[in-house]
This record gives structure tokens, C-alpha cells and sequence, in this order.
């Protein structure tokens, strides 16, 4: 039988990462005794020392813990903490003070030092136990920092994403409306697409879709802005063919550069004459499906909006029967690769989709996250693109 020792095990020194230390102390005695300290501890650690606040700023290149005395000769008490802090980037701070001045101790901890050792007070192994702590401690403070910096982005998001993503404003139960939105940024939620349904009276639907170019938090923003313009617009009246320059005008006056710019496609719907006016601000044409078949709309394409104010030409949609569905998108759907080669779903691509058998047994709702599902696996990935979707549907919707 194998006997097993009941005595607790010593972990070994070069267990512990070796501690990088900066002691700043002007007085020569003191720095040594310091030095004598950390040698009875038995661990691995590498000193170095700055008699000034000065020289310390120096040498904080890969310093892990500084361990600063109060008393320098140019900079003194707390002051001289405060100056140091700034400077301290990452680094732990550890306070030295006399037997008398333990008060600024206990002052420097409320000032941001990880904490204060008092002067004779104190061996090799509280020493080095204080600095490993005090190292633990900065980490877990930047770690709560970094979680905090997650948590207001996230709220940001949030926020981004209330006004991005509105609820449609109608009342009819003539037609239905499915969206669908996900972000290309890699660690965001949201991009610079948006998307928006608001219906005027008993019989007209205005729905828009629409893409700031670029995926970042600016473009973000700016597509709030420009989705909740266009429901002013909307709901104050203004004229058909004036709501896209006066949308134009809004994109000049707020983006951040000149060379920011915006595609938008613009319909609005007659419900009792079954048809739409449909403009095209640089923006891929809408799909409709109807008849067991999806093919887009041979609309008249304008140039995007913010490169040179020009009107944006309509185009009337005729739509057959009293089962049809019209799919507008963002080109995130459609940019995506179809194989090895260099090929682009695009708009005939995304018109082959709707038209597989696979594509008819899936249910209205759950056909746009069904496309962009296809549109990744042809991709060999996820799109690296923003894609909205709207979907209105009419009656069986195809």
C-alpha cells in the first residue's frame, strides 16, 4: 500500500508567474530592504527601482505593480499618487508610508491605489503576498471596467436597434408583413440598414427599405435617422414624389463625411386598386411573387441618395390577382458568392431561390430567415453584409 503524506503541499516558485515590480524610492536604505524582503520570499520577481516620479514614468514599460513611497522629492503624498495614477496605465499601485502616516494609507486606497504597506511592518512573504494581491485585484477592476464598456454598448445597441427596427404602423388586415434584419459587424447588432411600414387611411400602405452604406454605430445612427424622417414625412402628408429629396436632404445635413450615401427602395401600396408606385434611389429592385413564380420588378433605377440630388423616377407595379407577395431587401441578401469562383447570388439568383419546391413549403414568416439561411450555405459562411428584409403579403402571398 502506497502511503500518502497528509502534509500540505508547498507550491513551487516557478509555479507563480514571475512579478515585475517598480519600487520608486529615493532613499537608498529603504530600497535595499525592499530588495532583501522580496529575496526571502523565495518567488520569482524582477525589481526595478526610480528615485524620482519622473524617472518612475520611464520605466513602466511591462510593469506589472508599482510600489510607491510617499515621500519623493518631486512629488509628495497624495498628490504624488494621483500623478502616478495617470501615468499607471495597467499597472498595480501599492502605497508605502512610516508607522505614522498609515492615515495616507488608508487615503491612497480611496484614491485608487490596490493598497498600502506600512514601513517595518511587514516581511518578505506579506510583501510579496500584498503585490501578487494587488496585481489580482487591478485585473479584476479592468475586467469590471471592460464588462461595463460591454454592458453600455450593448444598451447603445439597444437603443439603435428600437428605432431601426420599428413595429409597423397599420391597421388593415388586407395584407400582412414579415421583416427580417441581421448586422454583418462582426461584434455588433446593428448596421447602417433600416426598414419601415406605415399606413395612410383605410387603403394605402408606404413601406421603405433602405441601406446607409458602411456598418458601424455612425451609420447606425444615421439610418434612425433617416427611417424616423421618413415616417414624418409620411404621416405629415408631404407629397409622393417629394418624400425621397426631402429624406436626401436629411442624409446631407447629418452624415458625418461627404462620402457617406444611401440606396433606398420606396413603395406605396394601393390596397383597393391592387397596385404600387415603386422608386429606386440606386437600390436593387423588389421580387414579386405570384402565380407559383417570383421575378422582379422592371422598376426604373435613380442614383443613390447624397451624391447629386436628383428625383427619383417611379414606376407603376401592377400586381395579379389577389395572391402576391412583394419581397424588398437590402443587397447584403444578394452580395453574398454562390461557390469557388467569383460568382454573386444577385437578383436572378435570389428569383431561383423563391422559385425551389423547398422554398414553396416554407411558411410566410419564416421565409426570409430561409433565404438568408440558403444565401450563407451558398456563401461558404455567413454574409459578411447587412440584410433587411420586408415581405407584404396578400392572401395565400404566392
Amino acid at each position: 500500500m502506497t502511503e500518502r503524506s497528509l502534509a500540505p503541499s508547498r507550491y513551487a516558485a516557478n509555479q507563480l508567474e514571475r512579478l515585475r515590480i517598480l519600487l520608486v524610492e529615493d532613499d537608498e536604505g529603504d530600497a535595499f530592504l525592499v530588495r532583501e524582503l522580496l529575496s526571502e520570499a523565495d518567488t520569482s520577481f524582477e525589481l526595478t527601482v526610480a528615485s524620482s516620479l519622473r524617472e518612475a514614468r520611464e520605466r513602466l514599460t511591462g510593469v506589472e505593480c508599482v510600489l510607491l513611497d510617499l515621500g519623493l522629492p518631486d512629488a509628495e503624498g497624495i498628490d504624488g499618487l494621483r500623478k502616478l495614477l495617470a501615468v499607471a496605465g495597467s499597472a498595480a499601485v501599492c502605497v508605502l508610508t512610516g508607522r505614522s502616516d498609515e492615515h495616507l494609507g488608508v487615503q491612497a486606497v480611496a484614491e485608487g491605489a490596490q493598497d498600502y504597506l506600512v514601513k517595518g511592518q511587514v516581511d518578505g512573504v506579506l510583501l510579496i503576498r500584498s503585490l501578487r494581491y494587488a496585481v489580482e485585484r487591478k485585473r479584476a477592476d479592468e475586467n469590471a471596467r471592460r464588462l461595463r464598456e460591454v454592458e453600455l454598448l450593448q444598451a447603445e445597441s439597444a437603443r439603435l436597434e428600437r428605432g431601426l427596427l420599428p413595429q409597423p404602423l397599420m391597421q388593415t388586415d388586407e395584407v400582412s408583413v414579415e421583416t427580417f434584419y441581421r448586422s454583418g459587424r462582426a461584434l455588433g447588432l446593428l448596421g447602417g440598414d433600416f426598414f419601415d411600414v406605415v399606413q395612410i387611411g383605410e387603403d394605402r400602405l408606404h413601406v421603405i427599405v433602405g441601406d446607409v452604406c458602411g456598418h458601424g454605430v455612425d451609420e447606425a445612427a444615421l439610418g434612425v435617422e433617416l427611417r424616423v424622417a421618413w415616417r414624418a414625412l409620411v404621416l405629415a402628408g408631404v407629397p409622393e414624389d417629394q418624400v425621397l429629396p426631402s429624406l436626401e436632404q436629411v442624409l446631407m445635413s447629418e452624415r458625418r463625411a461627404r462620402e457617406v450615401f444611401a440606396t433606398v427602395a420606396a413603395a406605396v401600396i394601393d390596397l383597393p386598386a391592387n397596385r404600387a408606385t415603386v422608386r429606386l434611389a440606386g437600390h436593387p429592385p423588389p421580387v414579386v411573387l405570384s402565380g407559383g413564380q417570383a421575378h422582379p420588378v422592371n422598376a426604373r433605377t435613380g442614383i443613390v441618395l447624397g451624391v447629386r440630388p436628383t428625383p427619383t423616377p417611379a414606376t407603376e407595379l401592377e400586381f395579379t390577382g389577389n395572391d402576391w407577395s412583394l419581397l424588398m431587401y437590402t443587397d447584403g441578401l444578394i452580395e453574398g458568392h454562390t461557390g469557388a469562383g467569383n460568382e454573386r447570388l444577385d437578383v436572378d439568383g435570389l428569383c431561383k431561390l423563391l422559385d425551389e419546391p423547398a422554398a414553396r413549403e416554407v411558411s410566410l414568416t419564416g421565409l426570409p430567415p430561409w433565404l438568408v439561411a440558403r444565401a450563407d450555405q451558398g456563401n461558404g459562411g455567413p454574409l459578411t453584409d447587412d440584410v433587411a428584409m420586408l415581405l407584404i403579403s396578400r392572401g395565400g402571398g404566392r
